[in-house]
């Protein structure tokens, strides 16, 4: 049977789907212009395991363990499963560290960049173009040749590791889990990480995008690399329709507001919001995919994904740790300095990684 989700309509009801839910968590309690991110949800993770203590952006995001959990499920259930690892995995930490330094410079991953544009922040304009731009990057270092290598097939498994460590943090959450009255597990009493939606409803929104994600290929780092390279539109349409239905659905919630000042969670830094995002997309052009498509991938058994995904949680740590991470005051005190050299990393990945082209 035709996978329908692989088709023009399919990607763009992907989209269309994710922009929905992500405007619609937001509604019920999920922060503003954050109703999805999977780069500060990863943050807020690192933040409930102690890897930093940055207090108020501790919690265990229900919507990350759903997107691996439902890719996991619908890949075993299509029979597209398929563990394998051994694709210049150090490499891919680094690059998982990278991108979250950039992604948390920027505030925001991709998915959150389109949804604070669609609830009218303006700087999400800067952002996305030094996206575009790192991808660009990106693209030049795959059309000469650039390789992280092939992987190889693994156990069974092998591929379960990861999914098992998203059902132990659902575990921890669930049950309130403390070692002390200390912590760890750490929550956050006030600002973002202590805003939520409803779990169960989080669990199932994460879920249900995990299985669409997997069926479509929703990604918005390779939608922009196939309009590059081969002047595909095809990725693009989905990611089209997620700007477009989340800004119908912030504007009928109530929750559009235009300008540059006083977005939440955001600063007016042009220059680093430029240079943060166009770190992360070089970071996520060679890996491969950006942070949703890497958890998609991670639930199908690819074990390297799984890498540059803890990549990024340790990396949000020591962005915390380091005060490399920005906040709406502006950016961290050696954000900047540590984007800089997190793209001169990522162009001698770039240049040294690169085969021969015939």
């Amino acid at each position: 049977m035709k996978n329908f989700f692989s088709s023009r309509w399919g990607i763009i009801g992907t989209g269309a789907v994710i922009g929905i839910l992500a405007v619609s968590l937001q509604k019920l309690g999920n922060p503003a212009n954050m109703g999805i991110c999977v780069a500060c949800f990863e943050r807020d993770i690192a933040g409930a395991l102690g890897l930093h203590r940055a207090a108020v952006v501790q919690f265990i995001r229900p919507e990350i363990a759903g997107f691996v959990l439902g890719s996991f499920i619908i890949a075993i259930i299509k029979k597209e499963y398929q563990p394998r690892a051994g694709s210049s995995t150090f490499i891919r930490f680094f690059l998982g560290i990278f991108a979250m330094i950039g992604a948390l410079v920027f505030l925001g991953c991709p998915w959150r960049a389109l949804l604070r544009l669609s609830g009218g922040d303006w700087n999400a304009i800067v952002g996305l173009a030094g996206l575009i731009a790192g991808i660009a990057v990106g693209v030049v270092f795959l059309k000469n040749g650039f390789s992280l290598g092939r992987n190889y097939k693994q156990k069974m498994s092998s591929g379960w590791v990861f999914p098992a460590f998203m059902v132990a943090l659902l575990i921890l959450l669930f049950f309130n889990f403390r070692v002390s009255d200390a912590g760890p597990l750490f929550f956050s009493e006030k600002g973002p990480g202590a805003q939520h939606a409803p779990l169960m409803v989080s669990l199932a929104a994460g879920l249900f995008i995990g299985a669409i994600a997997q069926r479509s290929r929703f990604c918005t780092m390779g939608s922009l690399r196939d309009i590059i390279l081969a002047k595909d539109f095809h990725l693009a349409t989905g990611v089209l329709a997620m700007l477009v239905f989340a800004t119908i659905f912030n504007l009928a919630f109530g929750q559009f507001k235009a300008g540059f000042e006083a977005q939440p969670v955001a600063h007016t830094v042009h220059l680093w919001n430029f240079m943060g995002m166009a770190l992360a997309g070089l970071a996520f052009a060679l890996a491969g995919g950006c942070p949703g498509r890497q958890l998609i991938l991670s639930g199908e058994g690819d074990s390297d994904a799984a890498v540059f995904v803890m990549g990024m949680i340790v990396g949000a740590g020591i962005s915390h740790n380091f005060l490399l991470a920005s906040s709406p005051k502006g950016t961290g005190a050696f954000g900047p300095a540590a984007v800089v050299i997190g793209i001169i990393f990522c162009l001698i990945i770039g240049f040294t990684m690169r085969e021969k082209v015939s």
